[in-house]
């Protein structure tokens, strides 16, 4: 069986690019391989900045012989439908077999497709993978029709076995397919012959090109951390840009740089952001100060300097970045030092958050007001609550994070501290964007915790309130990640507040700045909206008093507007928790807990505290994994099913209270008191929120139902005795559906 070699040369490939193209390749061509009949033992695909490669192993050398057969119309069909079927299956009418059917009779055709040679069918495999290849990005040269991310140079595709290697016949837009390859650009220039894969890689190795990116990136690596540890330094983990790096040089070549003294002063993840942007340095550290003090580039080739003048290069260039860093932070810090952060706080007034929720400074105040309303909730100082909220968003206007945007948040530490502002501000001001992602880290500082859920409801419920929410799988806003972001902060921090008065109280904020403007000119008795707002949060009719003062919009006319904008807020309210709801379904089943068990807790009142939900969950969760858990469920659902029947049934609702006198089982009177005792102990565990203690006193009624059922027949011939008996199964019903609904638990 032969082995399939194809290589793709070209110009410089964007790293970027590189490996989800290597994968397509592999994807393409196997898969069409395998639709023409053509299976294969493996295949492995590997790029380099001027080539894509695909190896196949143990290919077919030819496709099977098939058969196939296709049911055609009715015997006595049209003539123009036998017509149109005869053309579709490549068959004439003299070939076509009548045969019987319950349907009566109906012609067949038998279409065989001899096998073809692996070369032919490999031919129009690539030639189709290349015309359609997915690039992001592609271009045209010359005269020819083709595109391809850069030019395409040669196509190099062999079949091998143990008899040799041949060429696959191709042509591309005058582009032939051969059996050579280029290696390094500079270090081994001119053609390579191959005739397999090991032959390829071995080649492209001793002509400087190491094939596998994998392979480069460990080279880097190690490399790298070798020339730091000779010095007593190390290298700063960044796996993002040694792929990236990996994907820009053929043979690496690890040089050791140093920065000037005057920059190291500078914050080190300033210099370690500017090397990594602008020159994809890697930064390497002094352990024991946390300083930044060296660089690693990487070349592409060796020199007979042993790289001296890429270095001197690389850092020249590098002081000329770093100077514009230095300045950005010298200018900023004299901005904070002369006036704090009001001159940059005031600068977001003209800053535009969203056309419909107004600047980023409006926004600025709607999370400060919220952060000291959640403050009491997470234990921070309300004062300095909104102090680092009112800061947070600050140095968006610094020249610092205008040039490196991924900086934000970490400079407004930086600044706050040299501002002489408290350090739970600096702290909330780097740690409020978190968490960004299901790995990230979640604050725990009261202070950062109050401006983190802040910042986050503030964005959802403004999004909501206009209608933009996700759909399917676009997310402009990335409301997902803020919703998993007030989930993670609420969990992991254990906070008690009701996601829907949250939600309220922010809405009331953005109505209060931007909605009531919208429709003010309409009328409405001012007294009644004043009483509508102080039953969402005290203090806040006072609030919109003043807005609407500085507005100069008149009360009667602001609250109008105010009210307008209300109406549909209890939906828009319910629409959010229920997507809250839908992203805690996510989040506690990569944490084990299944989906069944969230839902029966979704069921219950509270479920805006997702604190007290997930410790229902959890509590649920372990309780249906032992036995005794797993048998009550099935006790439940027999009693409910039956009750449900008898209900229906009966068309009356069998909750009126079963009385022990009527007892006739040994049994039943068991079951009884064991209801009495439970119920006795659950009031008290559900009212402490002691959800597992209800759930062991739950359990004991395991026992007590499994022998009712055994003892008694609960649709007896006496009416009396079997309307106690389902009033008595009533009672199972409500005090297993007081702990959690058993109905939506599945099994």
């Amino acid at each position: 069986m032969p082995d399939l070699l194809i290589e793709l040369f070209s110009e410089e490939i964007p790293a970027r690019m590189q490996g989800k193209a290597a994968a397509d390749l592999q994807k393409l061509v196997t898969d069409g391989l395998v639709e023409a009949g053509l299976t294969y033992s493996g295949a492995a695909a590997f790029a380099t900045p001027r080539r894509l490669c695909l190896a196949v192993e143990g290919l077919l050398a030819r496709s099977p012989d098939t058969r196939e057969e296709r049911k055609g119309p009715k015997v006595g069909a049209p003539d123009k439908a036998i017509e149109g079927f005869l053309r579709g299956a490549g068959v004439t009418r003299d070939q076509l077999e009548e045969r019987e059917t319950p349907k009566g009779a109906v012609y067949f055709a038998t279409i065989e497709h001899k096998g073809r040679e692996a070369a032919e069918i490999i031919a129009e495999v690539l030639e189709g993978a290349i015309r359609n290849f997915p690039w992001p990005k592609s271009m045209r040269w010359g005269a020819g029709s083709l595109r391809w991310v850069r030019p395409l140079h040669s196509i190099l595709c062999i079949l091998s076995d143990e008899a040799g290697a041949e060429v696959v016949p191709l042509n591309v837009d005058g582009i032939k397919s051969g059996d050579t390859t280029e290696g390094h650009r500079f270090m081994a220039p001119g053609k390579i012959t191959v005739t397999g894969f090991d032959d390829y890689a071995a080649k492209l190795k001793a002509a400087h090109v190491i094939l596998d990116p994998q392979e480069r990136a460990d080279h880097i690596w190690e490399d790298a951390k070798n020339a730091a540890f000779a010095q007593g330094l190390e290298i700063v983990e960044d796996p993002g840009l040694l792929r990236e790096v990996a994907g820009l040089v053929e043979w690496p070549v690890v040089l050791l740089g140093d920065i000037a003294e005057e920059f190291i002063s500078l914050p080190p993840e300033v210099l370690q952001t500017s090397m990594k942007e602008h020159q994809k340095f890697f930064s390497v550290k002094n352990p024991k100060t946390g300083r930044i003090e060296k660089f690693v580039t990487v070349a592409n080739r060796e020199t007979t300097d042993n790289g001296a003048t890429i270095l001197a290069g690389n850092q020249k260039v590098l002081a000329a970045r770093l100077a514009d860093a230095k300045f950005f932070w010298e200018n900023d810090l004299r901005t904070v030092k002369a006036d704090g952060f009001a001159p940059w706080v005031e600068k977001l007034e003209n800053v535009t958050f969203h056309a419909k929720l107004g600047s980023q400074g409006e926004r600025v105040a709607r999370i400060a007001a919220l952060a000291r309303e959640l403050a009491p909730l997470v234990g921070a100082d309300t004062d300095l609550a909104e102090q680092a909220a009112k800061a947070c968003k600050g140095d968006l206007s610094s020249e610092m994070v205008y040039e490196f945007p991924e900086l934000q948040g970490l400079m407004g530490r930086y600044y706050a501290e040299a501002a002489e502002l408290p350090a739970e501000v600096g702290q909330a001001s780097e740690e409020h964007y978190s968490p960004l992602g299901p790995s990230d880290d979640v604050p725990t500082a009261p202070v950062s915790v109050a401006v983190a859920l802040a910042d986050k409801l503030d964005t959802l419920t403004g999004f909501w309130a206009i209608d933009e929410k996700p759909t399917g799988s676009k997310d402009p806003y990335a409301l997902r990640r803020a919703a998993l972001g007030v989930i993670r902060l609420v969990l992991e921090n254990g906070v008690r507040v009701s996601l829907k008065v949250a939600a309220s109280t922010s809405e009331m904020h953005l109505f209060a700045q931007r909605q009531a403007l919208e429709a003010f000119q309409k009328t409405a008795k001012a007294e009644e909206l004043r009483q509508l707002a102080s039953g969402f949060e005290s203090g806040l009719e006072k609030e919109l008093d003043e807005i609407a003062l500085r507005l100069e919009l008149s009360g009667d006319a602001f609250w109008a507007g105010f009210a307008a904008i209300s109406e549909d807020k209890d939906g828009k309210n319910a629409d959010l928790l229920s997507f809250f709801h839908d992203r805690l379904k996510v989040h506690l089943r990569e944490e084990g807990i299944r989906h069944d068990v969230i839902d029966a807790c979704l069921a219950m009142p509270g479920n805006d505290d997702l604190t007290l939900l997930v410790k229902r969950a959890e509590a649920l969760a372990g309780f249906l994994k032992t036995d005794d858990g797993e048998n009550l469920l099935q006790g439940f659902k027999r009693a409910n099913n039956i009750l449900s029947q008898a209900e229906e049934k009966d068309g009356v609702e069998y909750s009126f209270g079963a009385d022990i006198k009527f007892a006739e089982d040994v049994s039943e009177k068991a079951l009884f008191a064991a209801l009495d005792e439970a119920q006795a102990a659950i009031a008290p565990a559900m009212e402490g929120e002691d959800f597992a203690a209800a759930m062991s006193a739950m359990a004991a009624l395991r026992a007590p139902i499994d022998a009712f059922f055994e003892a008694v027949q609960i649709n007896t011939d006496n009416q009396v005795v079997r309307r106690n008996r389902l009033n008595l199964l009533a009672r199972i019903r409500d005090i297993c559906l007081g702990v959690a609904d058993l109905t939506r638990i599945e099994g």
